[in-house]
């Protein structure tokens, strides 16, 4: 395996770091605006083409999601980031309960503007990988995992990434879903469940009632889609050295077999060590060597953020993944820049092993699951049979 110089295009939207999911919540999108600071004070920019994002249109997102569901997101939040407007004035709380919508994922003014600017970077990073306009697109606003096709899920509304992989079928025979977020990539999982066009590989901590406390290692698909979902659940404290350990054979192996033509990476940075919900033990480089392996394959690649709950963390790991990504080291000393307060007291670019559980009151234990697990085929073309062979029962990606 080997790398090449590629076209990598930056999707940015300077409002999304604006949105407020309340002030006792753990997601910040105000992390996007700490990461797009970096990234430019860094001088990354200059190797990459950078693009405001396409905003998504409802239509888009009910190429996967269900038109009541979007529509009820659109109208409870005046389908603008106008912050006069109560999301109640026209969606009572019946409303939101039967859409999941309350505490962890909770109705905040401009909404449907949020999910409409971080689905449409996805869909246009899509777009561009199979109108081959670039090699490698990013859209750190995306990666939210857990949306269903009716329901929030674990802070996620609209999942972009089915979106996206959506698009991506429309050119590309096999998509490869690879999720290194420390939550199941339960929403995406659920999609393709049935379909071999799509193979999941999601690594992620389990058991002790974990949200969202999915993600078995016996959880491989179901109908065409058997042996297409590949679970590899972890306990605390995994570091560096042991995540590689892993995280590598199971990758070449899943290459070897399935063989996709475009790869989709969720690069959520809870799994970090350090983070407010997590409790994995990885620095900032060891979660960046994921994304470098990854490259070594020279497969179409849509990066995507995720989940990340210490803001300044969240901003030096996917600050130091757009390095790995346009092969440009950077300095340990971060650069002078608009929220260089945030990074004390030691202004440095690493992230240093240390385990520390989550402290948000749910971080321990599972936020409530949705009402059903649909796996609808209706939700991905599954009207073909890839010509890739499938591991067998007694073969074991882990």
């Amino acid at each position: 395996m080997t790398t090449q110089n590629r076209d990598i295009v930056y999707f940015y939207e300077p409002n999304v770091g604006n949105f407020h999911y309340g002030a006792n919540h753990p997601m910040k999108p105000h992390r996007l605006t700490l990461t797009h600071n970096l990234v430019f004070s860094y001088g990354l920019h200059k190797k990459m083409k950078v693009y405001r994002p396409y905003h998504a249109t409802s239509h888009d997102m009910c190429n996967f999601h269900h038109e009541e569901y979007i529509n009820f997101i659109r109208r409870a939040t005046g389908g603008t980031t106008n912050t006069n407007h109560d999301p109640f004035d026209t969606a009572g709380s019946k409303n939101c309960s039967s859409f999941n919508i309350g505490d962890d994922s909770p109705m905040f003014n401009g909404l449907y503007q949020f999910c409409s600017l971080t689905t449409g970077a996805s869909l246009d990073g899509a777009r561009k990988i199979n109108n081959q306009q670039c090699d490698i697109a990013v859209n750190w606003s995306g990666g939210l995992h857990h949306a269903k096709k009716s329901e929030a899920s674990g802070f996620c509304y609209v999942n972009d990434i089915v979106v996206a992989i959506l698009e991506l079928l429309r050119y590309h025979q096999r998509v490869l879903y690879v999720d290194i977020d420390i939550h199941h990539g339960d929403g995406v999982q659920d999609a393709f469940y049935l379909t071999d066009r799509v193979m999941t590989v999601s690594f992620h901590k389990y058991g002790n009632l974990f949200f969202p406390g999915t993600g078995d290692m016996y959880e491989i698909g179901q109908e065409a889609g058997k042996y297409f979902a590949v679970n590899v659940p972890l306990k605390d404290g995994m570091d560096d050295l042991s995540y590689k350990n892993i995280y590598q054979p199971v990758m070449k192996a899943v290459m070897d077999h399935y063989r996709p033509s475009a790869i989709v990476m969720q690069c959520g940075a809870d799994s970090l060590a350090a983070d407010r919900l997590g409790c994995f033990n990885m620095s900032n480089y060891g979660h960046g060597e994921c994304v470098r392996y990854m490259l070594e394959f020279n497969v179409p690649l849509l990066v995507l953020g995720g989940g990340g709950y210490t803001m300044r963390n969240v901003a030096r790991c996917w600050t130091y993944e757009t390095s790995v990504l346009v092969k440009e080291e950077i300095s340990n000393e971060l650069p002078h820049n608009e929220y260089l307060l945030y990074f004390g007291p030691d202004y440095r670019s690493v992230i240093h092993s240390g385990t520390r559980c989550g402290t948000w009151p749910g971080a321990g234990r599972t936020r409530r699951r949705s009402s059903s697990r649909r796996r609808s085929a209706t939700s991905c073309p599954t009207t073909s049979t890839c010509s890739t062979s499938a591991p067998t029962t007694g073969q074991s990606f882990t």
